[in-house]
């Protein structure tokens, strides 16, 4: 039987999440996607390829759900069929940009849940249902610049990632003492021209004292393209030594 890779992948449907779902098909990967929405264009890509791409609508806000779903459904897969299995967090979102005493309860609870408690609901239920497996396994985590710095009017985000961090380092010291550990990493993959990036310009200056700096990031024209990000932060996945530093950056890929 051809072994194939398997991909997990959390926001496929648009930025960044899209563009290494598109690539990963490219390259020859089964992809299961988590996403609000699914993507048409990325199915119709996979009925070309010849490769399975199965996408569940799930806001990830409830990420309870979508983990017990991913324990079951990894549980059923065939895992001598496999040559690699592979964790990719990627959604996250970002509330009000405001203090934070300006931000409503529930954009701040919705934040904290995809951001950070999704990531980990999931990567523990990853790790549970392929505990027995011995084919390779990774767990990759996005993560960004401003989880290992301090910015006003963005403490939910900042904290999320940080706490996403320190989350992945515990989570490889757990899995270096296992005779088939998974090998994990967070990695921060640079300014990206997305969705996100137009709602840190479109903020108000009076909130977001760093507006500025994004505006200017846009037009010196230094934000990396969705695709050209998606390629740097799979070809640091399928570097020899993923997960030697279990936190990362950008400049490593």
């Amino acid at each position: 039987m051809t072994q194939r890779h398997l991909t997990i992948l959390t926001g496929a449907s648009r930025g960044m999440g899209l563009a290494m779902a598109q690539q990963l098909l490219a390259e020859g990967h089964d992809l299961l996607c988590i996403s609000r929405k699914p993507n048409e264009v990325l199915a119709a890509q996979a009925i070309a390829a010849g490769r399975a791409c199965e996408q569940w609508p799930q806001d990830l806000a409830r990420g309870e759900t979508a983990a017990a779903r991913l324990q079951t459904w990894l549980q059923a897969q065939d895992a001598n069929s496999l040559a690699s299995v592979t964790l990719i967090n990627n959604a996250g979102l970002i509330p009000r940009i405001a203090p934070i005493d300006d931000i409503p309860a529930d954009q701040l609870v919705e934040a904290m849940r995809v951001d950070l408690e999704a990531p980990m609901l999931l990567t523990a239920a990853f790790l549970r249902a392929t505990a027995g497996w011995k084919v390779p396994r990774k767990v990759l985590n996005i993560s960004s610049g401003l989880g290992r710095r301090p910015m006003a009017s963005q403490a939910a985000y900042c904290a999320a990632k940080a706490g996403m961090d320190l989350f992945t380092r515990c989570v490889a010291l757990e899995q270096e003492k296992l005779s088939n550990g998974a090998r994990v990493c967070s990695l921060a993959p640079g300014v990206i021209d997305t969705d996100m990036q137009v709602q840190l310009r479109s903020a108000d200056p009076k909130r977001f004292p760093d507006m500025d700096n994004f505006v200017g990031m846009k037009d010196k024209g230094i934000l990396s393209s969705p695709a050209d990000a998606a390629a740097r932060v799979l070809g640091f996945l399928q570097r020899p030594d993923f997960g030697s530093n279990p936190v990362a950056d950008v400049r490593d890929a």
